[in-house]
C-alpha cells in the first residue's frame, strides 16, 4: 500500500452536510448521515480511502463544533484534541463545507475566527470552501458563479474572501458516473494547489505534540472568552 496520506478534514455548521460529503470523497457510506438539520455526527471520526494515483485520502468528519455559539467549552476542547490526535502526521487540508440550500450565517464567519484563533493565521492558507446542494442549482440550470455574483450574501462573501475564494461544488445526491468523478478531481486540484503553495507542509505538523500537552485544559479555559469575543465583532 501508499505511504503517501493526506489528510483533509471536513468543518462546517451543524447539518450542513459535512458527512454526506465526505461519503462523496470516500465513494462509500463511511460516515452516519441523514436528512436531517440539527446534525448526526456526535465526535469526530475518521476514513480513508486509496485513490487510483495511488495517493492514501484521510477524511476527518467533525461535529459541528467551532460554529454553534450555543456547545459547552468542555465538549469543543475534547473534540479539537480528538481530531489532532486523529490527524497524527499534520492536516493538509480544512473543507469549510457549507449548504447553498440555507443562508449563510454569523457562526460561519465566527467559525473561521475561531479556528484560526486557536491553530493560527496560517490555518486559513489550508481552507477551501465545499459548496453542497449542487443538485438544487442544476435543478434551476445555475452555474455556481452565477449564485455567486447574485445570492451571495455578505457573510458568505467574507468567508469566501478569508478562504482566498477557493471553493468546490459538490452534488452529494448525484448518480452520475461522470459527475462523481469529477468534482473529486476538482477537488483534489484545490487540495494539491495548497499543498504545493505550503512547500508540502501539512498545518501543525510540528505543533501537534505541543498542542496536545496543553490543548485539554486551554481550550476548555479560553473557549467561552475567544467565542464571546469574536461573535461580539462579527457583524
Amino acid at each position: 500500500p501508499s505511504e503517501v496520506v493526506k489528510t483533509i478534514v471536513l468543518v462546517g455548521r451543524r447539518g450542513n452536510g459535512k458527512s454526506a460529503t465526505g461519503n462523496s470523497i470516500l465513494g462509500r457510506r463511511a460516515f452516519k448521515s441523514m436528512l436531517r438539520t440539527n446534525g448526526v455526527t456526535k465526535t469526530c471520526e475518521m476514513h480513508t480511502t486509496l485513490l487510483e494515483d495511488g495517493l492514501n485520502l484521510a477524511v476527518i468528519d467533525t461535529p459541528g463544533l467551532m460554529f454553534d455559539c450555543s456547545a459547552e467549552s468542555k465538549y469543543v476542547g475534547k473534540e479539537i484534541a480528538k481530531c489532532i490526535n486523529l490527524a497524527k502526521g499534520g492536516i493538509h487540508a480544512i473543507l469549510l463545507v457549507v449548504s447553498i440550500k440555507t443562508d449563510c450565517s454569523r457562526e460561519e464567519v465566527a467559525g473561521v475566527f475561531m479556528l484560526q484563533a486557536f491553530f493560527g493565521a496560517k490555518i486559513i492558507d489550508h481552507m477551501i470552501v465545499v459548496f453542497v446542494g449542487g443538485d438544487e442549482l442544476e435543478e434551476y440550470d445555475k452555474p455556481l458563479d452565477d449564485y455567486l455574483s447574485r445570492d451571495c450574501d455578505h457573510h458568505l462573501k467574507e468567508t469566501l474572501r478569508m478562504c482566498g475564494n477557493r471553493c468546490v461544488l459538490f452534488n452529494n445526491k448525484t448518480k452520475d458516473e461522470v459527475q462523481k468523478p469529477e468534482q473529486l478531481k476538482q477537488l483534489l486540484a484545490l487540495i494539491n494547489e495548497i499543498v504545493d503553495k505550503n512547500g508540502g507542509n501539512p498545518l501543525m505538523h510540528k505543533q501537534i505534540v505541543e498542542l496536545t500537552k496543553s490543548l485539554k485544559e486551554e481550550l476548555q479555559k479560553s473557549y467561552e472568552e475567544q467565542l464571546k469575543k469574536i461573535t461580539e465583532t462579527v457583524v
